[in-house]
């Protein structure tokens, strides 16, 4: 059945009515899931195999039947481990049809359908008896509840309906324990993503607002790839301390609680940031441990598993604190039934009253707006001082006394640096009445309040007399939009430009002048995996998976690049790097499609995975911003990605054996479609 949706487009800005499936969100919704990624995760399978068969072993040593429940089976993998291992029966709960249906094809296929039930409802929907899902309590609980911040997927609710009842008393948990650890740290590059600060323009000081200061944050954990922050990027203050543990072979609790580690600061500095991830015990003697630790932990990096479906937590203290070495310093984590928050207590040697303890009970949230309307990614976009330094040194060259600026871009500080360097006027546009009052802070917290008008419009219904009856002489924008998900999302800025044509002054200037799509042909660590064939997993045979996943990406009119920061994301170089589009904002959007094909040699030897994809803004002549690569690829490949902005990344089908002799090479074709505002893409590699 199709049916039609209004969808914003975040490049023309215009609501699209697409007709679509009725279908069409599962099918994105297994495309882009990371159930690859788990079934590719060896260390987390071998785990769990390892310690489901301690499990049902200690069942049947009691003389009993076992009887299992596994709470999320995804494609039943975990399922069919403990029918492997001499389980008698096994009850699989899987809330999400589509996977439901997969798991039942791949039970089916590898012969164990008489032994294990797929159920699909949430387990606090399963009844148990003569007449429910179940027909006995279970006596082994599996479960794979877990996101990077351990609770964030509903683990502990789960956990206590089931303890509650669908399991016995004396039941035994696959995993058995959770333990929860943090580190205290100093880190001027994480701090950077939570909060706003100092900026020198023009001689004069930019400082962000008080309320930003004595903002708690925002509450969501921040999940990254840890390993890629290497350690020179922080200072450990104490040690690794343990903040939960839980065991879930007993009743559970998702009642908020809160913990506490007591110990002497390691050395002098500002405590800001949190570190954060998680142990799984799969057995009660904890033999049997799947770890979350990053790979700088590991006495061999390069042998710590890689995971996405995983990753470490980082979480920002409401407010930096001085400590000095020695001090006593006491570290408390809480959690209600979904997030973990902490908050930090300290006491002098010479001083016996310790610092007054923040709330507790409730979870941190955002009273000064900034951290709803800039993500952590664009925190650290607007504290990176080169970036600043570009884009003032640009303003400088196109500005004049008498310029009338107006900026375009979502929650910028671009107007403000305008008119710190002695625009005549400053206005800029406002996607959103919370961006502007986050920018109305900045202003007034600086005594600047009247140097920039905010207009809360879009650009399409601004009018002359909006400007006070004055022509535009500089239009300006970084350019970032909130709703841009892909590189070329940015490109809003030029349709904006375009409606604003008939407002410009004759030879107005336009910052960013132009933009260029970049490409270069990559090979992946790890981040093959989330897409790689599953097909056989741990001796079971998963292909029906697979088919899913390819039906799913089928299902789109066209393959598509996904964003994902490189950043965290190992990756090398097989070919240059090369501009393949140029869209010139100095003129409006054209009417007609613009294509551009070619080929890049692959002239390094490995693996092609797929091609890396992003963008940069000329601003001047002069003075250029990458959104994607910050400097040249070395000789052997290897790549330095911004931190700020996602890039896009389209993987090809097969990956690509390269010989690096420059034989073979990536066959590209790009179409900008302006009507919609997508850039229909299709990659190949050949040989000669």
């Amino acid at each position: 059945m199709k049916t039609f949706c209004g969808r914003a487009n975040p490049t023309t800005g215009a609501l699209d009515w697409v007709e679509e499936s009725e279908e069409y969100d599962y099918h994105q919704e297994i495309a882009r899931s990371c159930y690859a990624d788990m079934l590719h995760d060896h260390d987390r399978n071998e785990k769990y195999f390892q310690g489901i068969r301690a499990a049902v072993s200690r069942v049947k040593a009691r003389g009993e039947d076992v009887v299992v429940l596994d709470i999320g089976t995804g494609t039943g993998l975990l399922s069919m481990m403990a029918v492997t291992a001499g389980a008698d029966f096994c009850y699989a709960v899987e809330v999400f049809k589509p996977m439901a249906e997969a798991a039942r094809c791949i039970v089916e296929k590898n012969g164990f359908s008489d032994k294990i039930k797929i159920i699909n409802k949430h387990s606090t929907d399963v009844t148990v008896g003569p007449d429910g899902d179940m027909q006995v309590k279970a006596n082994v609980l599996i479960t794979e509840l877990f996101d990077t911040e351990l609770i964030g997927e509903g683990a502990l609710p789960s956990y206590e309906h089931a303890h509650q009842n669908l399991v016995q008393d004396a039941c035994e948990a696959v995993p058995h324990r959770a333990t929860v650890y943090a580190q205290l740290v100093e880190s001027e590059l994480l701090w950077s993503w939570a909060q706003l600060q100092p900026v020198e323009v023009g001689g004069a000081r930019l400082a962000p607002p008080p309320a930003l200061g004595r903002c708690a944050g925002a509450h969501s954990v921040c999940d990254v790839q840890l390993s890629q922050v290497p350690p020179g990027g922080f200072a450990p203050l104490g040690p690794l301390c343990t903040v939960f543990q839980v065991d879930f072979s007993r009743p559970v609790s998702s009642a908020f609680a809160s913990s506490s580690a007591r110990f002497a600061a390691r050395a002098s500095g500002r405590a800001q940031v949190v570190l954060s991830w998680w142990d799984l015990d799969m057995d009660p003697g904890g033999t049997i441990v799947c770890s979350m630790a990053p790979s700088w932990t590991y006495p061999q990096p390069q042998g710590a598993p890689w995971r996405d479906h995983w990753m470490q937590s980082v979480y920002f203290l409401p407010a930096e604190v001085e400590v000095t070495e020695g001090d006593e310093l006491v570290l408390t984590g809480c959690h209600d039934d979904y997030s973990l928050w902490f908050n930090l207590q300290t006491q002098r040697l010479q001083d016996s009253s310790p610092s007054s303890p923040p709330s507790l009970s409730s979870r941190p949230s955002c009273s000064c707006l900034a951290h709803l309307v800039w993500n952590r990614p664009r925190f650290g976009e607007l504290n990176d001082r080169r970036r600043t330094r570009s884009f003032v040194s640009a303003l400088r060259s196109v500005l004049r006394e008498d310029s009338v600026c107006l900026s375009v871009s979502d929650g910028s500080l671009l107007p403000v640096f305008a008119h710190m360097l002695g625009a005549k006027k400053v206005f800029a546009l406002e996607n959103s009445r919370m961006s502007k009052q986050v920018i109305e802070q900045v202003l007034e917290g600086n005594s600047l309040k009247g140097g920039v008008e905010l207009l809360e419009v879009r650009a399409e219904q601004l009018s002359i007399s909006d400007l006070g009856g004055e022509q535009v002489s500089v239009l300006m924008g970084e350019p970032y939009f909130s709703t841009s998900l892909l590189p070329w999302h940015s490109l809003f800025f030029w349709y904006c430009r375009t409606a604003l044509a008939g407002l410009l002054r004759p030879g107005a200037s336009i910052l960013p002048r132009s933009a260029s799509l970049h490409m270069v042909a990559v090979e992946f660590q790890d981040l093959w995996r989330i897409r790689a064939p599953c097909g056989t997993c741990e001796g079971f045979d998963v292909t029906p998976m697979d088919e899913m996943v390819q039906r799913s990406l089928d299902f789109r009119e066209s393959r598509e690049a996904e964003p994902h920061p490189l950043w965290e994301y190992p990756c090398r170089a097989l070919t240059e790097s090369c501009a393949v589009m140029t869209f010139d904002f100095t003129q409006c959007v054209p009417e007609q499609p613009i294509s551009s094909q070619g080929s890049l040699p692959l002239t390094r030897v490995g693996r092609c995975h797929g091609v890396a994809l992003w963008m940069e803004y000329q601003l001047t002549e002069d003075v250029t911003v990458s959104a994607g690569l910050t400097g040249p690829i070395t000789e052997q490949g290897d790549c330095d990605w911004t931190r700020h902005r996602k890039q896009g990344v389209y993987f090809l089908r097969s990956p690509w054996d390269s010989s690096g002799d420059g034989r073979a090479a990536v066959s590209y074709s790009f179409t900008f479609e302006p009507s919609s505002g997508d850039i229909k893409m299709d990659f190949s590699v050949t040989s000669q």
